[in-house]
């Protein structure tokens, strides 16, 4: 475990040997249930950062917080093969970083990808789960979104400073965000590139790409209803960003319809996917985590 100013970095061998990575914040020995959190398609552990800080430093019940980079992004090794950039392949390497840390149970704190790994996990092992956010993803997903996505993932262009990376991302997404000032576009930018060899790179595997233009979008996507319902035993928060093109206001509409103990919310001025670190988000996510944590007791 490599210790930085606020988590530790824990470094776990997936079951064919690459290294993965996970950003572990707060007490160890907390007796309080911990929360994982899963980040997006193309995204790493530093998107949960904020929330991480405020639920592991929280005055009153500091907590454990595990945020995991999938294989090819962040700090995990990059596979050398990009077909195993799978959800299989990354539901396995999440229970296996789940039993090197030692987490029986939690929390988990999906955005996007990681909410589509949060009802496969339900399906797999849904003892693990006492609770669940699911921030802009459900059982029916919009085409657009995954056509957006593909439109820019490992085709970004390399800035020079994160200024101005902060200035490409801004030109691509204003229209989900508009709200975001200079100080959210650098901190996009900071966690989309970085530093490698005196030049700004993207922070995951460009082969991820491939993965996207295998997708056959003309095609019906698959409807996950029932792994949703995996979740139908546990307190959930689904999250919607305003402006989001890959969670429509009616899938989330009949989350909420469905599951027993669903609270929908819409982040607005938010696309995909909603920022975690505001105070209202962090309120509303801890108050789903005290919720679960009162019911499995």
């Amino acid at each position: 475990m490599t210790p930085q100013a606020d988590f530790s970095s824990l470094f776990i061998s997936a079951r064919d040997g690459l290294k993965l990575h996970a950003r572990d914040y707060g007490p160890l020995a907390s007796r309080a249930l911990p929360v994982v959190c899963l980040p997006g398609f193309a995204r790493t552990a530093a998107d949960f950062h904020e929330l991480a800080l405020a639920l592991s430093q929280d005055a009153d019940k500091p907590r454990r917080v595990l945020a995991l980079d999938y294989r090819g992004r962040g700090l995990s090794a990059y596979d050398k093969d990009w077909k195993n950039y799978d959800i299989r392949v990354e539901l396995d390497d999440l229970m296996q970083v789940l039993t090197a840390a030692g987490i029986e149970n939690a929390v988990f704190v999906g955005t996007s990808r990681g909410g589509l790994l949060t009802m496969a996990l339900a399906a797999a092992r849904p003892a693990l789960i006492k609770g669940a956010v699911l921030n802009d993803v459900g059982p029916v997903i919009d085409a657009r979104g995954l056509l957006r996505i593909r439109g820019y993932v490992g085709k970004l262009p390399l800035p020079r400073s994160f200024s101005e990376g902060a200035e490409i991302l801004k030109r691509l997404s204003d229209q989900q965000f508009p709200l975001f000032g200079e100080a959210e576009w650098e901190m996009m930018a900071r966690r989309t590139w970085t530093e490698r060899d005196g030049r700004l790179v993207p922070d995951y595997d460009p082969n991820l790409m491939k993965v996207l233009e295998e997708l056959d979008l003309e095609a019906p996507l698959p409807v996950l209803w029932t792994y949703f319902a995996g979740l139908n035993g546990v307190p959930l928060l689904a999250i919607r960003g305003e402006n989001s093109d890959l969670l429509a206001e009616k899938t989330l509409k009949e989350m909420g319809e469905r599951h027993p103990d669903c609270e929908i919310f819409v982040a607005p001025g938010q696309g995909h996917a909603p920022l975690l670190g505001a105070k209202d988000m962090v309120r509303r996510i801890g108050k789903l985590i005290n919720r679960a944590e009162r019911l499995a007791a």
